[in-house]
């Protein structure tokens, strides 16, 4: 069973989650419920839980204080939200989970099962060290809608997940991106290489608004990194590391808009 708390400031969400999750999510058991930040900070100190419900927009403390204020954690975190759009990206970009209110009762099975495999995936690397959870807040709380951070700007970095934590990349170092069946290969300028658990197609939602463009049905590359287009009949791109990208018949007329070529 996974030890659960439920923290938000609005009494009838804290009961509505309780009864989705008591109905949907039988690996759940539900140890805590709390309507007040504090009083959640430390009362999560003692009741040792495996999954956190955090609510962001919270009066005393917000969800991202409580987190600071805990320093290391030894739990999983979902964070529940009402805003959307650049909200869920800015969760996509620092490798959090979330779900919007009201919850979905799939995205919120979705979510427990993410986090029941990380437990049991995590359980050896415990507790998540401090500066590994201020980077991810950092990222969220630049770009999250309520912060002053720039909705409207790009995220600098992107969190790739690795066996050992994860690692905050500057898009510009990312040379390229490749599919592996639900899997995407991130490999960057310094010959480093991620395989991330997401499909190509949930990476380019993310990236191409970042100087990015698919080109193939198996490639997104970092436009910054093309050198050169050789056309023909296997038209290829050749990157500043010396590889080549093929680009697919479909993508070749994109890209040449792209970069203003004719």
């Amino acid at each position: 069973m996974l030890r659960t708390v439920i923290i938000d400031d609005e009494p009838d969400n804290v009961e509505l989650l309780a009864m989705q999750v008591s109905r949907h999510c039988p690996q759940i058991e539900i140890v805590g419920q709390f309507t007040e930040s504090p009083k959640a900070l430390l009362a999560l100190r003692s009741l040792h839980p495996a999954l956190v419900f955090l609510d962001i927009e919270m009066p005393m403390l917000n969800g991202f204080q409580l987190l600071e204020q805990l320093g290391e954690i030894s739990f999983q975190v979902i964070f529940v939200t009402a805003y959307n759009q650049y909200a869920v990206q800015a969760f996509r970009f620092a490798a959090l989970d979330y779900l919007l209110k009201p919850v979905d009762t799939i995205d919120l099975v979705k979510s427990v099962g993410r986090a029941e495999q990380a437990v049991k995936r995590s359980s050896s690397v415990w507790p998540i060290p401090a500066h590994i959870l201020n980077e991810q807040l950092e990222m969220l709380k630049a770009h999250y809608p309520t912060t002053g951070g720039g909705n409207s700007a790009a995220p600098s970095k992107f969190a790739l997940p690795h066996a050992n934590g994860l690692a905050f990349v500057d898009t510009g170092q990312i040379l390229y991106a490749e599919s592996d069946s639900n899997y995407t290969h991130f490999v960057l300028d310094n010959g480093e290489k991620y395989l991330v658990s997401k499909t190509l197609g949930d990476v380019q939602e993310l990236l191409e608004s970042r100087n990015f463009l698919r080109v193939h049905r198996q490639y997104i590359v970092n436009l910054g990194h093309i050198k050169r287009l050789v056309k023909g009949e296997g038209t290829y791109l050749v990157l500043s590391d010396g590889s080549t990208i093929p680009v697919s018949r479909q993508q070749k007329e994109r890209l040449l808009e792209r970069f203003g070529w004719v």
